[in-house]
């Protein structure tokens, strides 16, 4: 489970409106449908890094291309797993219930809709009592039936939006907002941001589209937060770089989720937990203000490494790009050195794995809070070999002033596909701390003074054998930031939010503030 995400000193503005981040993955799959890993597995992955999560089944696609002889591989594995959920769907929410510990780790029923006219939506029902798949074929049927039989406690966000329409992309045209208060912005199909972005579509499905990104639905005056989810196949919830969502919520309860995904009190992840808030006018991010001469808003950032820019974005243009190394705003204080400690592990000869076992200690120092960035195998369809299926030793355990570990870590597969097992700690050092290492039998020492000027790494053999990096530690304003910015007027239409990217790659885009 994972320990505390921060301290309520380092998040002052969300504590005022009464919330703190939970972060989740709404959108992920595994083998109860088309996919690889058990449901247990996929939620015991789920539990070492996530505070919510939805595993998802794929469960129909009623304008699949049948009869089409170039596609009829991919219709027959589409029709294996439709047909494998629907036998069972009853029984498995038995084992939902089994994994949910009330205000510690949500669980939300779902599945998946593919549609060709209208885009893939992704169906989460609130509670956990057994009940029938819903099928309908276009989002008008879907909020209709939904409601005849759940009520409020069901609702439906389209994913891998920048597809082009009729491809599975958005059509914005048949988009309810009554039925989507939420839509995915970002997950291993890539980010549907805007029509250019460091991820690019780079599934067999095909490139993305410009008017179907979410600066194009909102500048066409439509009202919807955004989630970052994984839509990962392998049985790994929150697999690290996919994608993760942070839910502004007062409480870990399924109730209290469900109330911020209406309000759109999100941020989308693209894999650090980074916490991002927003207030414009006594309006959180999601919220709807009214037209006003004058607005400033008010920002606080705590990364999980190095903080690049933060962008104030109005209606699609750049209003504000802040460094922190230009206007250094750290929120915290503290006599010793409030910092992020990142441990990863892997490398070596490709195609092989390391089963890691080690510790990390801080002699001088303390460590306040751990953040696993565990990734799953990375295998997608159900065509590849499931040689990955079998569950692995994983264990973090804190201890104290350090924590001890088991972790498989694949090699990566090629130089553009990261694969590495990563663990980030947050922690206080005094000037003279040392960081003890142990891994797999090598041990070492590392003075905090020499982290800060830059990584430590190392093998643990010869060339191509599995490696390990401790990554450089990051000054308290260079990973934390707090201030107020102006906006100007703001006008019936118009739309404000933020992007975070860090240097480590990592990105968080916020759920804007709406003006009508």
């Amino acid at each position: 489970m994972p320990s505390p995400r921060l301290p309520t000193r380092l998040m002052p503005l969300a504590i005022r409106f009464g919330v703190v981040p939970l972060i989740g993955d709404l959108h992920n799959h595994c083998g109860i449908s088309y996919g690889h890993g058990s449901l247990e597995d996929a939620l015991t992955n789920a539990q070492r890094q996530l505070d919510f999560v939805s595993i998802t089944g794929h469960a129909s696609w009623p304008d699949m291309p049948v009869g089409e002889p170039s596609v009829s591989h991919i219709v027959d594995f589409h029709e294996m797993g439709f047909a494998r959920l629907a036998a069972g769907w009853p029984e498995h929410f038995v084992t939902l219930s089994t994994f949910e510990q009330p205000g510690a780790f949500s669980v939300f029923p779902g599945y998946e809709i593919h549609s060709s006219a209208h885009g893939d939506y992704t169906i989460v029902l609130r509670d956990l009592t057994a009940s029938e798949l819903i099928l309908s074929d276009s989002p008008g049927a879907l909020l209709k039936d939904l409601r005849a039989t759940f009520g409020d406690s069901a609702f439906a966000f389209p994913h891998h939006i920048a597809y082009r329409t009729g491809a599975r992309g958005i059509s914005w045209d048949s988009f309810i907002e009554e039925l989507s208060p939420v839509l995915e912005v970002v997950s291993m199909h890539g980010s549907s941001e805007t029509s250019l972005t460091d991820r690019p579509f780079l599934h067999s499905m095909g490139p993305g589209d410009g008017h179907n990104t979410v600066h194009h639905g909102w500048n066409s005056g439509r009202l919807f937060g955004v989630l970052g989810n994984t839509d990962h196949h392998s049985g790994y919830p929150g697999s690290y770089g996919h994608g993760r969502s942070a839910v502004y919520a007062p409480e870990n309860s399924r109730v209290a989720i469900w109330s911020a995904l209406h309000q759109r009190q999100t941020v989308a992840l693209s894999g650090d937990n980074i916490h991002v808030f927003t207030a414009l006018n006594g309006a959180m991010q999601g919220g709807v203000i009214e037209p006003t001469s004058e607005a400033t808003l008010d920002l606080e950032v705590v990364g999980g490494s190095f903080i690049d820019t933060i962008d104030v974005i109005k209606n699609g243009a750049l209003l504000h790009r802040i460094s922190p190394e230009l206007d250094p705003r750290p929120i915290g204080s503290s006599d010793n050195l409030e910092t992020i400690m990142v441990l990863e592990l892997g490398w070596g000869a490709r195609g092989s794995w390391h089963d890691w076992e080690g510790s990390v200690r801080v002699r001088g120092g303390t460590l306040d809070a751990i953040e696993p960035r565990l990734r799953g195998p990375e295998v997608v369809s159900p065509l590849e070999a499931g040689e990955h299926d079998a569950p692995v030793p994983t264990q973090i355990m804190q201890r104290e002033s350090g924590y001890d570990f088991e972790l498989r870590a694949y090699a990566n597969p090629n130089n553009a596909t990261q694969a590495m097992q990563t663990i980030a700690a947050r922690v206080q050092l005094t000037h003279d701390a040392v960081l003890e290492f142990s891994l797999s039998g090598k041990h070492f020492e590392i003075p905090a003074s020499r982290l800060l000027s830059g990584a430590v790494s190392g093998n643990l053999g010869l060339i191509d054998t599995p490696a390990f990096r401790v990554h450089p530690l990051p000054r308290p304003h260079e990973w934390q930031w707090q201030g107020a910015k102006p906006i100007g007027p703001l006008e019936a239409g118009d739309w404000v939010n933020v992007r975070v990217r860090q240097k480590n790659g990592q990105f968080a885009i916020s759920s804007p503030i709406f003006c009508r």
